[in-house]
């Protein structure tokens, strides 16, 4: 294994651990990590959806056998992503014959899903104790309307995951919650992982499709975040949350301020 190689091996160690540790979603750690190792904008995107699906898949299976999906909402949910994935693959397609275009709109687009992402991270417990005291004054929507807005908001993931595999982690984590106020913590984040598997998979293979895929890039990141989120999760709990999160947001937060401006 040459340098470049363990080097990635070390970045998915290093991202598997901090995952695992703080449950932030890879792609908005991965995909800034490979464009620094100077990899294709496009690649980078398309290489960091199955790497997402690829680890992900396990915790489906864990929260599925702990009954803790809500495959009700997961099915809202992907009936906006999926669709809205294949029409953003379709437009990154009609660019396709413009590599330099494609990545510079994936960058753009990259830059300003990190900042959001950033926020998301850095004011997440107030939004949830928001979402939670405010979950019962006077808000009754109708089951159809709640089910509406649930499958217009996997489309606004769909797109953002489509184009910077960055969204379905902690962005989505939070829209679920303040759309399910009170769905308990377990389940939402279940609903979240389970939704997130077919969403990065159909994207990805897209990607691939569009030959934005480096497969022993994948096989090297797989190496070392398995171990890495195994070792994290051990770690989870032992670090405290209030200094672990601002570090995150204000690093994600410089890097897509980086990208986009």
């Amino acid at each position: 294994m040459d340098v470049g190689n363990f080097g990635f091996v070390v970045a998915g160690l290093i991202v598997g651990f901090i995952v695992g540790m703080t449950g932030v979603g890879g792609g908005s750690l991965m995909t800034p990590i490979l464009l620094w190792f100077g990899i294709n904008p496009a690649t980078a995107v398309g290489t960091d959806l199955l790497y997402a699906a690829i680890t992900k898949a396990g915790g489906v299976l864990v929260h599925g056998k702990n009954k803790n999906i809500d495959w009700t909402i997961t099915g809202w949910l992907t009936l906006g992503s999926v669709p809205a994935v294949l029409l953003t693959l379709w437009f990154l397609k009609s660019l396709h014959t413009d590599p330099s275009a494609m990545n510079e709109v994936i960058k753009q687009a990259l830059g300003v899903v990190l900042l959001l992402t950033a926020l998301a991270i850095l004011f997440k417990k107030r939004l949830l104790a928001f979402a939670q005291r405010h979950a019962g004054d006077n808000y009754h929507m109708r089951p159809r309307n709640l089910n509406g807005l649930t499958v217009f908001t996997g489309a606004i993931l769909g797109t953002m995951v489509a184009l910077t595999s960055i969204g379905a982690g902690a962005l989505g984590t939070v829209a679920l919650f303040i759309l399910y106020p009170f769905l308990a913590t377990k389940r939402l984040v279940g609903t979240e992982i389970a939704h997130a598997v077919p969403l990065t998979l159909v994207a990805g293979l897209g990607h691939a499709s569009m030959g934005n895929m480096d497969w022993h890039l994948l096989g090297f990141l797989l190496m070392g975040s398995l171990p890495g989120i195994y070792f994290g999760s051990h770690m989870s709990g032992r670090v405290p949350d209030e200094l672990l999160r601002p570090c995150l947001a204000v690093m994600l937060g410089l890097i897509g301020f980086k990208l986009a401006f």
